[in-house]
């Protein structure tokens, strides 16, 4: 046994690193470690020589997750394991075996479906907007991921889409398809079905697969559609070799084809699996897991997660008088906290729809508090670092008669980082912070670095994307905020038709806006802080009233305090 690669994990986690053989289904609740779980398990297959590491394929969802397992395997001393994205896999093997059977080059990948379905539906002498063509673009999607047929579609929605009935639809459909052949282009969801479809045809190139790649773990195995798991089947082939690491009450994708059913039911289609539950939580406060646990009780798979920490601050609920309130609320809440020592990247605010994040964003910056919304341009892709990169790289290559951080710091200088930052709520502070956040890099780098060596992995981490913390408060969706976590998190809008969201509607689609409820709850570290509006707007005669969430009467007061209702009476007096 590796006494390395197993040091360090708690006896859950060892218990799933130590199976190296048959399917294994390992059920990680939040803030568990299974990042942790499925790289020490590979390291600990390498260094006992079960695993070598080229015939180990780690596959997940999103390219961020895929270079942060690369980043730890490295770190463990494993290179050369195949850790990408199911497309970024899918599309390597096209690539590879396509020449090898068609005597010519792959197609090339659509990056826009709705310029075609445009061109298409002018085509059919169609008009419609864009607004239609990306309803149109999205069933395309949900039906290639559940391996339908455009006839089958038409079965299942027979009403079509508003503007475009059922027959209009399938035209328009197959009009989009003959338009990519003609032009040998795939589109994403063609690249999963296509690589499928090699698989299936050409024996010589399935086996080629099986042979290269013996062991097989998939992350976030609840998100996995249909044609991903078929995919997964053919990889796998008649081996058993599979790891699959997964919480059901994180799957938030059902819009995209994802079936928690493939990870609730794994010991089905596998009777020999092995299946560890992870729920030593190491990221929450015992309260934060506690509202947690009461908002999931019951539901399908559930775990009940228990907290490494010790007790701390108990979660809040607060109603605020209006969505302006509740802005200005969670504002001077942040500033107390960051007046109280905590840095603003250790504190985030939460919402299910992009467009609450205006009066967020307005009442930061009023306060002089820096902010950035996730999901925006990746770090290393911002103008202004690239120009530091590169700028970096130029002078790696020349003598240097200052020292490295000296370097840095007058290279950044020089493209406008100052001792203090600019006003917030603008591009100024935005390219500033961006710039501090290369200098604390470098400042972090360990003693005796180089420049050319600071650049190497500078380029590494763009690459992995590996993105520094920027020292801002976060703003993001629930949806992008899974994944990540913060140790003071602010979940706004906790209200009915906003969370549960208000085209939610039946019993899978409320279940989808609890599961996203919990993922939000689940991103808090030491505290949590819920809130609701009690009318839209700011109190004005377009305002409409609102009801709590039924989130919050499920979780109880039992788990959740009342919040300080000061800046709710202090909102309305000043108006």
């Amino acid at each position: 046994m590796s006494t390395d690669a197993l040091a360090g994990l708690d006896e859950q986690q060892r218990a799933a690193a130590s199976v190296l053989r048959g399917p294994l289904c390992v059920l990680a609740g939040a803030g568990t470690g299974k990042t942790r779980v499925i790289t020490h398990r590979i390291a600990h297959g390498v260094d006992t020589g079960a695993y070598s590491p080229n015939r180990v394929m780690a596959v997940t969802f999103t390219s961020k997750a895929a270079g942060e397992m690369r980043g730890r395997l490295r770190a463990l001393g494993v290179q050369g394991v195949a850790a990408r994205t199911f497309h970024a896999t899918a599309l390597a093997q096209l690539n590879f075996f396509w020449p090898q059977l068609a005597n010519d080059t792959a197609p090339s990948i659509v990056d826009k479906k709705v310029r075609i379905l445009g061109q298409a539906a002018d085509a059919l002498r169609l008009r419609l907007d864009a607004a239609t063509l990306r309803d149109v673009a999205s069933r395309i999607e949900w039906r290639k991921v559940a391996m339908r047929t455009i006839e089958q579609d038409a079965v299942r929605h027979p009403t079509g889409l508003p503007g475009l009935d059922v027959t209009a639809l399938a035209d328009l459909m197959r009009a989009y398809e003959k338009v990519k052949d003609e032009r040998r282009q795939l589109d994403f969801e063609d690249v999963l079905l296509a690589c499928a479809g090699m698989l299936e045809a050409e024996p010589r190139v399935a086996a080629a697969v099986h042979e290269q790649y013996r062991h097989l773990t998939v992350d976030e195995f609840q998100d996995v559609s249909p044609v991903q798991h078929r995919l997964l089947e053919l990889w796998l082939g008649e081996r058993h070799d599979i790891c699959v690491v997964g919480d059901a009450s994180q799957t938030i994708y059902s819009f995209a084809g994802a079936d928690p059913d493939y990870l609730l039911r794994f010991a089905d289609r596998h009777p020999d699996a092995q299946v560890v539950r992870l729920e030593r939580n190491y990221r929450s406060d015992p309260g934060v897991l506690a509202v947690a646990n009461a908002l999931m009780r019951g539901r399908p798979g559930a775990l009940e997660l228990s907290s490494r920490r010790p007790p701390g601050t108990p979660p809040t609920v607060t109603a605020f008088a209006d969505d302006v309130a509740e802005a200005e609320g969670v504002a001077a809440a942040i500033t107390a906290q960051i007046d109280g020592g905590v840095s603003p990247d250790d504190i985030a605010i939460l919402y299910r729809a992009n467009a609450q994040s205006a009066l967020l964003l307005s009442a930061l910056a009023q306060r002089g508090i820096a902010a950035s919304v996730l999901g925006g341009k990746k770090f290393f892709d911002l103008p202004e670092v690239r120009q530091a990169v590169m700028a970096l790289r130029a002078a790696s290559v020349a003598p240097i008669e200052t020292s490295f951080l000296a370097t840095v710091r007058d290279i950044l200088r020089g493209f406008g980082l100052t001792d203090d930052p600019p006003p917030a709520g603008g591009a100024l502070r935005d390219a500033w912070e961006a710039r501090a956040a290369v200098l604390r890099l470098a400042e972090d780098a360990p003693e005796g670095t180089t420049l050319r060596a600071f650049t190497d992995d500078l380029m590494a981490r763009g690459r992995d994307q590996h993105e520094p913390s920027l020292r801002t408060v976060t703003l993001a969706t629930l949806h992008a905020a899974k994944g990540l976590e913060w140790e003071h998190v602010h979940l706004v809008g906790l209200s009915e038709g906003l969370l549960p969201i208000s085209y939610a509607t039946g019993f899978d689609a409320i279940d989808e806006e609890r599961r996203l409820a919990y993922v939000g709850i689940t991103r808090a570290g030491r505290t949590l802080s819920v809130s609701w509006a009690e009318q839209s707007g700011s109190g004005s005669g377009a305002s409409r009233p609102r009801q709590p969430s039924r989130f919050l009467q499920e979780i109880g007061t039992g788990t959740l305090r009342a919040g300080d209702a000061s800046a709710r009476s202090s909102a309305r007096r000043r108006r």
